[in-house]
């Protein structure tokens, strides 16, 4: 069903670039506000969903985090109501397990009851702080000072959700090629069809092997590519990706049984990851992590993978020097326990104190596509931009969607749809 170019170029009215969980989100849900135009999907993999969509946590995140009135935090909100909702719909399995944020020292507790503040403000349902006995009632092998318990955080397996929103747009006539990475944009010369098409579909989208399909607009979701896409197309380079590679542990198949829903840690307001967590997966098995580490390659997933453009790119870039000069420690905290097992561990011993190296082996990586300014600031919100000329008029980048983008995912794809008939007039 997932076909290769269309040989002879393809004409279509939109073009969304990057077969992710957004991407496919986005081109599903155009395609349904717009069922007399033409789409395609156009992803540089065999499979969908290959990469932050395939190896991420899998979590239904509630919107706790986030700060109030921004998009992040609507959109998460939106997004996980919607998400379960979809499930029920397409009978796709989730389990809405709960998560514990857990506070293990005193000076935690402040941070706790403010982050609880802060989900009272963003409307999370049914959040209340828990004492330690009502911890070891949840999770009787965690132990905390205080915690906050969030009943509706869920888990589901995000390359089904994605493979699901293919399949909805296809049957509404949309066309997803693979194998078909996006190297060059440009406009058609006028007489170069020698027919109206030239006109009608003015922008020729070209891949590494040659293949041309001609379109009017186009949007990109192209996450861990999402700044080269830009800067092929003639826009702006900044922000510019950085990507972190998060390493998982996973608890042997014997050990699952101490952990029962995700345990979270008060997160640090000076980093931008949640820290090492415990998650539980559909497939009944638990991850520990993960780690936040830079890697050497935009899709590096093993510690050794090295692509010399890509780490060069990292290195060559101010922004990431300011960012690494200020969090220094942190940095190396984060090498050192990437390389020792043990001291990953002794994290995971703050909160479940029974676990030991013993009962954890080295468990999947994934890649997060971190946005970053010349300053060294992460950038936390949703960017999306275009560019001026004729290309530029006629695209759309969707150049960060942060974590919580996989639970964000419908909404996120109504956002986009709104911003594609607000530019391009569809």
């Amino acid at each position: 069903q997932v076909g290769g170019p269309v040989c002879g170029g393809g004409t279509f009215d939109v073009a969304v670039v990057g077969a992710g969980i957004v991407g496919l989100g986005a081109a599903r849900q155009l395609v349904l506000r717009h069922p007399a135009l033409s789409f395609a999907v156009l992803e540089k993999e065999r499979q969908l969903a290959h990469h932050q969509s395939g190896h991420n946590s899998g979590v239904i995140h509630s919107g706790i985090y986030y700060t109030p009135g921004s998009l992040k935090a609507k959109l998460c909100v939106q997004g996980a109501a919607l998400c379960y909702e979809y499930c029920d719909q397409k009978g796709i399995p989730y389990k809405q397990c709960g998560k514990l944020i857990v506070a293990v020292e005193q000076d935690e507790i402040p941070r706790l009851k403010a982050l609880y503040e802060r989900g009272l403000q963003n409307n999370v349902r049914g959040l209340k702080l828990i004492g330690a006995k009502e911890i070891q009632a949840k999770e009787p092998f965690c132990r905390g000072l205080m915690a906050l318990d969030s009943p509706y955080t869920g888990i589901v397996d995000y390359r089904q959700v994605a493979q699901s929103y293919a399949e909805d747009f296809q049957e509404a006539g949309g066309t997803i090629l693979t194998d078909f990475e996006v190297t060059d944009m440009e406009m058609a010369k006028e007489s170069s069809s020698g027919s109206e098409d030239g006109l009608k579909y003015p922008v020729i989208v070209r891949s590494s092997k040659g293949e041309e399909i001609y379109c009017r607009h186009i949007v990109t979701c192209a996450g861990l590519y999402s700044d080269r896409l830009s800067e092929i197309s003639g826009c702006s380079p900044e922000p510019r990706i950085v990507p972190f590679r998060g390493d998982y542990l996973v608890l042997k198949p014997e050990k699952c049984y101490m952990v029962k829903g995700n345990i979270y840690p008060v997160p640090n307001p000076r980093f931008p990851f949640l820290g090492f967590h415990f998650t539980p997966r559909m497939d009944g098995s638990v991850w520990l992590g993960p780690n936040a580490v830079l890697a050497f390659k935009r899709e590096g997933y093993k510690l050794f993978d090295f692509s010399a453009t890509d780490f060069l790119d990292a290195v060559l870039y101010s922004g990431l020097w300011k960012l690494v000069l200020r969090n220094l420690s942190y940095g190396l905290n984060e090498m050192y326990r990437a390389c020792f097992l043990s001291a990953q561990v002794k994290e995971l011993q703050k909160f479940i104190p029974e676990v030991t190296v013993n009962d954890v082996l080295r468990g999947p990586s994934g890649v997060r596509a971190q946005a970053l300014d010349s300053d060294g600031n992460l950038v936390d919100d949703f960017v999306f931009d275009g560019g001026t000329g004729d290309i530029g008029s006629r695209i759309l980048h969707v150049r960060n969607a942060p974590s919580p983008a996989a639970t964000s995912s419908l909404a996120i794809a109504e956002m986009i749809a709104d911003e594609v008939k607000r530019r391009f007039e569809l």
